[in-house]
């Protein structure tokens, strides 16, 4: 059961990194959306568009998506390298969140981190 709830996260985590960055960019009523998936402040200030912003934000959000997926899978698969997977994931999530950082995405910086700290403490024990 700890298996099948820990892959489900991974899943679900990694899934939900390209539905934030393909999510609309506008509200029922026109209102912009909390937030552009194509604006890095870091990008921007080295004078990237936001066109080229835009597609290296989807290509690392699917990447990260990938990878939790595999994780997820490792767990199912009761393989060793699934704690691997998982910080490669949790990893490439928080380069992703931190380069195009908006304060709507706070939440998945600490579940990034909380996925690193639960492999770092071989949390839950039942997987190791």
């Amino acid at each position: 059961m700890t298996a099948l709830l820990v892959a489900a996260f991974l899943v679900v985590h990694g899934l939900l990194h390209p539905g934030v960055w393909t999510a609309p960019q506008q509200q029922s009523g026109g209102a912009p959306a909390p937030f552009t998936p194509g604006h890095s402040w870091l990008l921007a200030s080295a004078g990237v568009s936001t066109a080229v912003s835009r597609a290296a934000a989807l290509t690392l959000a699917w990447y990260t998506a990938v990878v939790y997926v595999v994780a997820g899978a490792g767990v199912l698969a009761d393989a060793g390298w699934w704690p691997t997977a998982a910080l490669v994931a949790a990893s490439s999530g928080l380069v992703l969140k931190a380069v195009w950082f908006d304060p709507w995405l706070s939440v998945g910086v600490l579940l990034d981190l909380g996925v690193i700290a639960a492999v770092a403490g071989s949390w839950p024990a039942s997987l190791y």
